[in-house]
């Protein structure tokens, strides 16, 4: 049951992911989008890339804040290596990487692992919390590409409204809320309620932490930074094509809200949903298929083989760490 259940939770986005890029690349002629790419000024592409590193060490330095607030004082070196491995790992494996870095840091710390896997909770609910907040100001900045968006899936659009008002989706939140208020009020003495009793309380107070955390204010500028990172390196990214160095910044608004709730979606590394999300965005401004699918494989591979990079980086620093940490446990046993 355990190994089927892993085969569904790790198979089924990598299936996704190839028959929605096998759906997407029969509709383009390939030798034309060889031809776009060929024009493509990777200049721009480097300069996004470096930007997306900044992103990386901004969001470690914002999970370090929240860490610090659990009295779990990691150095600066470690979280960084944990965001990047974080992002190679779920090329691979999807969401597996944001277990492995609570298991990385709760270790090597020696600290309670619901506790960090509850603040990393609180990193990505912050993250959830963000992309609302960009679709609904870009729906009033570019509503028009939202009405787009409805006119031309209908049926996707329609799916979306009737998931979030269906009975059943709030029928669960609410007995999830009273099976909550239950563990915590009951006075039952059953051994597997006190550890799932203890095990929410464990993970609430890293989740919690960030309401009475000291530094609000840097948590929220690296928050924003973060953001205008990942934003810049989209738009900037425009500049290194012809056919969207044009477009200007609701356009590449635009296409990185719909690009970012698309990597809600299960996949390695955004392969697939977030190829879609862009040709459709790019496609909204006239910007053809093939030429969209340009863009879309050249920004994403180049991503891609960055987190690579950066994660081989973190797995060869993270085992150089070990090894010092070792040694000095030794040095100090003789």
């Amino acid at each position: 049951m355990a190994l089927l259940r892993n085969l569904f939770k790790y198979g089924l986005p990598i299936v996704l992911s190839a028959w929605l890029c096998y759906y997407l690349y029969t509709k383009v002629d390939i030798e034309a989008m060889k031809e776009e790419i060929s024009k493509c000024n990777y200049i721009w592409i480097g300069i996004a890339l470096v930007i997306s590193i900044f992103s990386h060490i901004f969001r470690a330095m914002r999970w370090s804040i929240q860490l610090n607030a659990l009295n779990i004082r990691t150095p600066l070196n470690p979280l960084v290596w944990s965001i990047f491995g974080t992002y190679a790992i779920n090329l691979i494996f999807p969401r597996l990487g944001e277990l492995w870095r609570s298991i990385y840091i709760a270790k090597r710390q020696d600290s309670q692992f619901t506790t960090v896997f509850g603040s990393m909770v609180c990193d990505r609910l912050a993250d959830t919390v963000t992309v609302l907040l960009l679709t609904v100001s870009t729906f009033f900045i570019a509503n028009s590409a939202f009405i787009a968006f409805g006119e031309k899936y209908p049926e996707t659009y329609q799916g979306i409204l009737n998931t979030i008002s269906s009975p059943w989706v709030w029928g669960v939140v609410v007995a999830g809320a009273l099976l909550l208020v239950w563990l915590f009020t009951s006075r039952t003495t059953n051994k597997w309620v006190l550890k799932v009793r203890k095990a929410v309380a464990d993970l609430w107070e890293g989740f919690a932490v960030i309401g009475r955390m000291p530094h609000k204010g840097r948590w929220l500028l690296y928050t924003v930074a973060i953001w205008g990172c990942y934003f810049m390196q989209l738009y900037l990214a425009f500049f290194a094509f012809p056919f969207t160095e044009h477009l200007g910044i609701v356009a590449a608004l635009v296409t990185f809200v719909l690009s970012s709730v698309s990597m809600g979606i299960p996949s390695n590394g955004g392969l697939g949903p977030w190829h879609i999300a862009v040709i459709f965005s790019l496609g909204i401004y006239g910007v053809g298929m093939n030429q969209a699918a340009a863009f879309a494989m050249i920004v994403w591979g180049a991503q891609t083989c960055l987190l690579v990079l950066l994660g081989l980086y973190a797995f060869i620093g993270i085992a150089l760490d070990k090894r010092s940490v070792t040694s000095k446990q030794q040095q100090s046993i003789n």
